[in-house]
């Protein structure tokens, strides 16, 4: 089978032949249809101190399964977090890091759905918004932000606000819902919310805490660092709430499960509309991580085997 690698921190990525790999006790064995491309995972390459294997999200046909597996068949298609190479053609998937795919979608729909849409809910979640309030999503035309603005109008937000890096992503952002988008450079941000899912961090936080009415909240869900002075939080009895999706997905399974199937409802009746930048073939992911540290895309990046 074919699988990217890389040898060194920043690449570059290549691809090679490698043996098919054997489904150990409780993993699946998946033949991959697609593929997504995330920041953490173009951090790996660039940042990591040694090469370690890309893994991420998948989607595509169980071919074997290892012994103990009981949730699923050879046939069905599934999807999850691989945590080994992860862009090939074949890859190991933990039983319990998999859910089915619906009938009704394939498997692009699966990975700009799921693993984002985790994230994007779980953020939401941790905000814990209230009917009629204001929401604003940084990083808005993003494969996590796209869905977060469309989520929050479904916990009930008047007004949603997008925050993007270029204006060229206004108009996608708008499409999705969104009342109001504004860039990073702006000097003033001119906007009032309760609420705000930020996914960029460093710089963009005081602007973010800024943007918070009085007793507003900010939900960090971001690895890109940076720091808040408590005053800021103090003079409108603002706060800060740090979320990360792994503590999810370890400590509470049944919630994780339950943000899987209210995802998978909400895609079905047309209210969740993930969007898909571009699919690249697997020969061509330094491409698609070229797009991804680029902040060029709006909407998910997908590798196509």
């Amino acid at each position: 089978m074919r699988r990217v690698r890389y040898d060194c921190t920043g690449g570059p990525l290549f691809l090679e032949e490698a043996p098919v790999p054997e489904p150990g006790p409780d993993e699946l064995l998946v033949r991959c249809e697609a593929i997504g491309v995330t920041l953490p995972a173009v951090r790996k390459v660039t940042e990591a101190a040694e090469p370690i294997p890309l893994g991420g999200e998948i989607a595509g046909e169980i071919v074997a399964v290892g012994e103990g597996v009981t949730r699923f068949r050879v046939g069905e298609r599934v999807t999850g977090l691989c945590f080994g190479h992860g862009y090939a053609d074949f890859a190991i998937l933990h039983e319990a890091m998999a859910s089915p795919v619906p009938d009704h979608a394939d498997a692009v729909d699966a990975v700009a759905l799921v693993r984002s849409g985790l994230v994007a809910l779980g953020a939401l979640t941790a905000a814990r918004p209230e009917p009629g309030e204001a929401a604003l999503v940084t990083a808005a035309a993003s494969g996590v932000g796209h869905l977060a603005v469309q989520l929050a109008r479904t916990r009930g937000a008047t007004r949603v606000v997008g925050a993007v890096s270029d204006p060229a992503k206004s108009t996608f952002v708008r499409a999705l819902g969104a009342d109001d988008v504004i860039t990073y450079d702006q000097a003033d941000w001119g906007v009032r919310v309760d609420y705000a899912l930020d996914a960029v961090g460093g710089e963009l936080l005081t602007p973010c805490v800024a943007a918070l009415a009085p007793g507003g909240r900010l939900v960090a869900y971001s690895s890109g660092g940076g720091t808040i002075r408590a005053y800021d939080l103090l003079v409108g009895a603002k706060s800060v709430i740090g979320f990360q999706m792994a503590h999810i997905a370890r400590g509470k399974p049944e919630l994780y499960e339950r943000w899987r199937q209210e995802l998978w409802h909400l895609f079905g009746d047309g209210t969740l509309k993930p969007a898909v930048h571009r699919k690249f073939a697997l020969e061509d992911a330094a491409e698609a991580h070229a797009t991804i540290e680029s902040r060029v895309n709006s909407g998910k990046v997908v590798l196509v085997p």
